[in-house]
């Protein structure tokens, strides 16, 4: 199956947006991802939040999504990298010579990265922990095959003729084995 990938390893953008938005515009057009994403940036579509939603608030925006819940937020930064992901990936599409129209997101997948860590200072002269939470990216495209049509069917028989019940294949299948002449 032609397609085109693009991956980014390490990045330090928050890995729960970044599973939120892959996880909207996975299946979606490559055309209708970018414009999404295009419109999050300008605040104009909201990014549902499914999963990762302790104490996202609620948005009347987020209800107008195929999605469960209204829970959504805008975030500009990990929207920004996937735009730039997702581009990346079209254009290597093209240079394998792939139709841009075509192309969609067969393939989105965010990993956790390793956290990098810093300090901060607590009181009573405590220290405590200070981590990013970075994410690896992934998207493969794929081109849009055409559908096969579908073929007459004449009074409800199938690919050979008369429709035959799970019982009678069953028997047909099985093979007698011996002469028994009792």
């Amino acid at each position: 199956v032609p397609h085109s990938k693009s991956r980014g390893s390490h990045l330090r953008v928050h890995y729960k947006h970044c599973r939120e938005i892959a996880h909207h515009i996975k299946g979606m057009s490559a055309s209708k991802a970018n414009k999404f994403l295009e419109d999050v940036l300008a605040r104009k579509a909201v990014v549902p939040f499914t999963r990762h939603t302790g104490g996202i608030g609620r948005k009347a925006m987020a209800k107008q999504c195929n999605s469960a819940g209204d829970k959504g937020r805008w975030p500009v930064k990990a929207t920004a990298v996937v735009k730039d992901l997702l581009s990346n990936a079209v254009s290597n599409g093209e240079t394998k010579g792939l139709d841009a129209d075509k192309l969609y997101i067969s393939h989105a997948q965010v990993n956790r990265a390793p956290p990098g860590r810093r300090r901060t200072y607590r009181a009573h002269g405590r220290i405590g922990k200070y981590a990013s939470q970075p994410a690896h990216i992934e998207l493969i495209l794929t081109e849009k095959q055409d559908g096969v049509e579908k073929a007459d069917d004449e009074e409800g028989e199938g690919a050979r003729g008369k429709r035959i019940t799970k019982k009678l294949a069953a028997k047909k299948r099985f093979v007698q084995v011996g002469g028994g002449s009792a």
